[in-house]
């Protein structure tokens, strides 16, 4: 699809920005880009008139749907008394004390995005543990991290980068990555490596190569594992962190890691990373400790009383009730037209997170980042495509994630379920 005000504007950006983006994945839409005019509620509109029912929102933060009036309330009040001030403001101790309410640990770092917070738990890891090796997994992304930029999800899986150029080949040295959900692969390289390991970091539930939810046994595992060797286990909770539940995924699968990186959610929308751990961790940072962190922006009011806004709309109980059964009864419905219909694959689902996968027929439900790679991913990108057409807007990479928020109800439900069925007769040709 090409639209005449996007493609002006595109043309314009290919001049300024890299790969006319100023992120990878917003160039996956082929054959450009749509520019946005405005968003509200569950729905995104473009320069070109276009209106889509939204289920990228954001790429996760927005679980309250777009421009939700007591976020703008917050933000403009806010904004009447300034938005940077370089020295502290109340709004950053009362979330920070949501998080740890819910988190159950004793502190708080704010950055400003989840790169800077996985950057920040890997610094952290190797200074109280005084180590140097890190262990990641297969697909999942955590941030543009160059320590973390091996066999990366996100954008990075979507152009096929395992690693980025730039980055040292002194430093992947200091990774290794293991393959998610696979128990032996991970205690046989503890048993041989797991006294040099500073840290495990993993995506509780991969978001980044599609979504995959774990297998509960593997995530107890790497707990084991970590407290045998003295290790730090990093829950990278910037997708999952108050989606999945008010504690995340820390609180779902009722596993506790040493330190768990959030984002997206807690800013409401707008720049944000934390950090939260236990005392003995985390005043290691800055002033307090000699694990160096420091950012003009970190806590900065906007985000604050953004994110506490959204945080306190979660806490009155029809978010995740509206959001979560958006997901569900989309999943289901997906599962059952492509087999009505004689398309093969499967939807992963949880909470208010979903994506499909057009697997091949050995593959019935989609376990591993191995198994996602397997999809058909042009199928997907027609598939965007053509629900693009129909006013529904996916991820355009097969490797990202779908969300609901509680803006979504039953006539966008109801919406995009048909909209998806005229898909799938399209693509059989029927």
């Amino acid at each position: 699809m090409m639209y005449k005000n996007s493609l002006n504007l595109y043309n314009e950006a290919k001049r300024i920005f890299p790969g006319g983006v100023n992120s990878p994945v917003r160039a996956a839409i082929k054959p450009h880009p749509f520019f946005v005019l405005r968003a509200y509620g569950p729905y995104i509109e473009s320069i070109d008139g276009q209106r889509y029912i939204d289920y990228v929102m954001g790429y996760g933060p927005l679980i309250l749907g777009h421009s939700h009036p007591k976020v703008i309330e917050k933000v403009i009040d806010q904004l009447k008394n300034g938005w940077l001030y370089g020295t502290p403001h109340e709004a950053a101790i009362q979330l920070a004390k949501k998080i740890i309410k819910y988190y159950k640990y004793d502190m708080v770092r704010f950055v400003n995005s989840g790169t800077e917070a996985t950057i920040t738990a890997i610094r952290l890891a190797r200074a109280y543990t005084k180590r140097k090796f890190i262990v990641k997994f297969d697909g999942c992304y955590h941030g543009a991290n160059d320590n973390l930029l091996v066999k990366a999800g996100s954008a990075a899986s979507h152009y096929g980068i395992s690693t980025s150029d730039g980055i040292p080949e002194e430093l992947t040295r200091l990774t290794y990555a293991l393959n998610y959900n696979d128990v032996d692969q991970l205690v046989n390289f503890m048993n041989d490596k797991g006294d040099e390991i500073a840290a495990i970091i993993v995506e509780p539930v991969i978001a980044n190569t599609g979504l995959i939810p774990p297998d509960v046994e593997f995530l107890k595992t790497l707990r084991e594992e970590s407290d045998k060797h003295g290790t730090l286990l990093i829950f990278d909770e910037v997708v999952t962190g108050f989606r999945i539940s008010l504690g995340g995924a820390k609180e779902y699968y009722s596993i506790d890691p040493d330190i768990v990186t959030l984002g997206k959610i807690i800013g409401g929308g707008f720049p944000i990373g934390g950090i939260t751990a236990n005392r003995e961790i985390l005043e290691q940072l800055t002033p307090s400790g000699k694990v160096f962190n420091a950012g003009t922006f970190n806590a900065n009011p906007i985000s604050m009383v953004a994110g506490l806004a959204t945080i306190e709309e979660i806490e009155k109980g029809y978010v995740y009730k509206y959001a979560n059964d958006a997901a569900q009864r989309i999943a289901k419905a997906i599962e059952e037209l492509l087999d009505k219909y004689g398309v093969h694959g499967c939807v992963n689902q949880i909470s208010s997170m979903y994506q499909v996968f057009f697997t091949p027929p050995n593959i019935q439900k989609v376990k591993s980042p191995l198994e996602a790679k397997k999809a058909n991913k042009m199928m997907y990108v027609q598939f965007h495509h053509k629900l693009s057409k129909r006013g529904v807007y996916i991820p355009p990479s097969q490797f990202e994630t779908c969300f609901t928020s509680s803006a979504h109800r039953i006539e966008e439900v109801n919406t995009t379920i048909s909209a998806v069925e005229e898909v799938i007769k399209e693509i059989r040709g029927l």
